[in-house]
Parts: structure tokens; sequence; C-alpha cells
């Protein structure tokens, strides 16, 4: 069974950042691509950034483009969404999640920002922006 822990959430004043980390266990990691996605209080939950299996090709929402960078590191099976320039907008509850497994060699990665498409969750990691 697949599990991923996550941490380094936080409170932070606007402006400032956070690490966020998400350790994986249980499967061939770096076969996976992996997201971040957000929910905040009486919102859905939303994409947020995702990462190709070997970490060289990224994409983001419009709403974090420039101030979010995801990464991973296949050797320690680990996820990083490192959050600067913070907003109060920025407040949620972070989840990492794990996408599709890579099926071939040479494939061309095309990022998911649905939901649907990412089947296991961390528990989440709270991040509040204050103002």
């Amino acid at each position: 069974q697949v599990q991923l822990v996550e941490s380094g959430g936080g409170l932070v004043q606007a402006g400032g950042s956070l690490r966020l980390s998400c350790a994986a266990s249980g499967r061939t990691f770096s076969n996976y691509e992996m997201g971040y996605f957000r929910q905040a209080p009486g919102k859905e939950r939303e994409f947020v950034a995702a990462i190709s299996w070997s970490g060289g090709n990224t994409h983001y929402a419009d709403s974090v483009k420039g101030r979010f960078t995801i990464a991973r590191d296949n050797a320690k099976k680990m996820v990083y969404l490192q959050m600067n320039s913070l907003k109060p907008d920025d407040t949620a509850v972070y989840y990492c999640a794990v996408g599709p497994v890579k099926t071939g060699s040479g494939l061309v990665w095309v990022p998911k920002e649905y939901i649907s498409a990412y089947d296991v969750w961390g528990q989440g990691t709270q991040v509040t922006v204050s103002s």
C-alpha cells in the first residue's frame, strides 16, 4: 500500500516562504507523476503544481506561477513544494498526490490538473498566510 506523509506547513506572514515536503513509500516512485493540490475553507480542491517522472518537467496553476516551485528527489522518494511571496489567498490545506504511472519510454509528459488523475493522497498540511 502506498503512503504519502506530508510536512512543512505552518503560519507565515504575507510575503514569506514555506517549503512543503512529501515522503512516499511502497512504489517505484520514479515511475509516477506527482502533484500538489490545495483546498481552502468552503472551496473545492484545486490544482497547484505537477511534476513529471524524472522531475525535468513541471506545470503550475496560473495563481502560483512564478512564486511556487515543485521538485522531486527520486532517490529519496520525496516531493517538495517551495512557496515564496505567499499571499493570504494561499491559505489552504495542501495535499500531495500520486498521479499516473509511466507506461513506456520516450513518452511526452502531459501534465494533469484534474483530481481524478491522482489515486493516492497525503493527509494534508495546513498553510496559513496572515496579512
